[in-house]
């Protein structure tokens, strides 16, 4: 991600911050918009244009999506456009991602991670899932079809709306990919860190809660969980937050045992 783009990250997020009332149609419309700039190269060149002033691309955000969008989007639409992007592809990104954070903000209270999370497993779990998915030749509106039948009296509204959006809009990335970014973005959107945990059989509440302690004191901040049930890990714990992995599984140590007598 270049500077630029950091930048104009940082601006869009700040504007969504300071929206009074964020509710789901805040994000349906961010899903919506992000979908007909990534579809449109002339409009998403035309917007990504920095060479062009911030009085046209707001104009053009205007004209495209003030007729049918309500105000306090397209008034994001325009913050968002008046940034300077590193591509106009990083642009589409930034719509999509204040689109998610958008459906964080609308379902405060909903388990949005966890349902996220659920799905990204059973997505895992299921490689015919996976195909019909990420297939490149499926159609984009029966893929978001299949989420929201897969996830109806599931899942809260916001997981459904940003699970059904990303598989219609994948834009070359896999889908457990999209849906774990997307778990990354509402946790940072709350404040907190999402940890995923294998295990080799379910923790207990007083586990989970000793676990969630020691992982907030060591980075610093609120830390939630997500378990995997691996028998495979025979016992202990594989703990992982972003690119950092601890693993105390008995599984690994056996593994570092078996290199070092091998020399």
């Amino acid at each position: 991600m270049g500077s630029a783009t950091t930048q104009a990250t940082a601006a869009a997020t700040a504007a969504l911050a300071a929206v009074p009332a964020v509710d789901i149609d805040t994000a349906r419309e961010l899903f919506a918009a992000a979908h007909a700039v990534g579809d449109s190269p002339q409009l998403s060149g035309a917007l990504a244009d920095s060479s062009a002033a911030d009085s046209a691309r707001s104009n053009v955000v205007a004209a495209v999506f003030g007729p049918i969008f309500q105000p306090a989007t397209v008034t994001l639409l325009q913050t968002i456009v008046a940034s300077r992007w590193s591509s106009a592809s990083d642009l589409v990104d930034g719509i999509e991602e204040l689109a998610i954070r958008a459906a964080s903000l609308a379902e405060p209270d909903a388990d949005v991670e966890g349902d996220l999370f659920r799905l990204s497993r059973l997505v895992a779990e299921n490689p015919e899932l996976e195909l019909a998915l990420g297939s490149r030749l499926g159609d984009e509106s029966a893929k978001g079809a299949l989420i929201e039948s897969l996830l109806a009296g599931r899942a809260s509204t916001a997981a459904t709306l940003i699970a059904a959006s990303l598989v219609q809009q994948q834009r070359e990335r896999r889908v457990r990919q999209l849906l774990n970014s997307a778990m990354d973005l509402v946790a940072d959107q709350r404040g907190r860190t999402v940890a995923t945990v294998v295990a080799a059989r379910p923790l207990s509440q007083a586990q989970s809660e000793r676990l969630i302690a020691l992982l907030s004191q060591r980075y610093g901040t609120t830390v939630s969980l997500n378990t995997v049930i691996d028998p495979t890990v025979v016992g202990g714990l594989r703990v992982q937050i972003a690119d950092d992995v601890i693993d105390a599984s008995v599984a690994a140590r056996l593994a570092d045992l078996r290199q070092r007598l091998a020399g």
